[in-house]
């Protein structure tokens, strides 16, 4: 017997730390509809309160990452898909833990925003690149744009918002819109790889670093992680397996 079809919607798995969450909805290129925006923060939520994840990695069914969001719901109410389509973002760049997009194909609209919003991405060769909103009369949020522009500065982020016109993966490479560019057959290889180092590495580093590279940090929070780093095992266990010259064993998980 043939196995199931999956259904539309966001499929997660978690394997040896690695939470997995594909984009399916394969008849539109993984268009984002709105129950998919929807189901995101949710899900995210899940997956950060379980403590087997350490890493998460945001991919595409087949050979397309997303094309953006289902126009269909622009119909319905395109100020409405726009609110629910940030709240994902926002829940995705939120996640306590790092994240890493692995693209190829189509990246477009809602596909970028969700790609930016990661910490880390990784495409394949080939793959293309756009934010689309010029086309449609729609203004681009105020945090989406402010990301996109800390992202990959402010000359290439009026180039992809002025223009909506696709760039391919070495344009995207050399503006920092993506990280690492491989041949397609060498990326899956390549993500799973990073990010079982990712998963190996200490959490609380992680976890830290990414709460202070976001931007301005209240002093509490310095001094809510100076009181982690004081009180963790992390450091201990860092230090005495590199002098004991073993692979470290984090066990912080927040």
């Amino acid at each position: 017997m043939a196995p199931p079809i999956p259904s539309d919607g966001l499929l997660p798995r978690v394997h040896d730390g690695i939470a997995t969450v594909i984009i399916h909805h394969p008849a539109k290129r993984n268009a984002m509809t709105t129950a998919m925006w929807q189901e995101m923060p949710g899900l995210l939520e899940r997956l950060a309160a379980d403590r087997e994840v350490r890493v998460l990695v945001l991919t595409g069914h087949g050979n397309t990452f997303c094309a953006g969001a289902d126009i269909g719901s622009l119909r319905e109410s395109a100020t409405g898909a726009q609110e629910l389509a940030v709240a994902a973002e926002e829940a995705l760049a939120a996640f306590p833990k790092p994240t890493l997009a692995a693209i190829r194909g189509y990246c477009v609209g809602g596909g970028c925003q969700l790609a930016a919003a990661c910490d880390l991405r990784f495409a394949a060769e080939g793959s293309s690149f756009g934010i689309t909103p010029a086309r449609l009369g729609i203004v681009y949020p105020d945090s989406t744009t402010r990301r996109l522009t800390a992202l990959v500065g402010p000359a290439t982020a009026k180039y992809l918002l002025f223009s909506a016109e696709l760039i391919g993966a070495e344009h995207a490479l050399r503006t920092g819109l993506v990280d690492e560019v491989r041949p397609d057959a060498q990326l899956d290889r390549r993500v799973d790889e990073f990010a079982r180092v990712l998963a190996s590495r200490s959490l609380l580093t992680q976890a830290a670093a990414k709460e202070f590279t976001a931007g301005p940090v209240a002093p509490e929070r310095v001094a809510f992680w100076a009181e982690q780093a004081r009180r963790a095992p992390d450091t201990t266990e860092g230090v005495t397996a590199f002098l004991e010259r073993r692979t470290p064993r984090f066990t912080w998980t927040g």
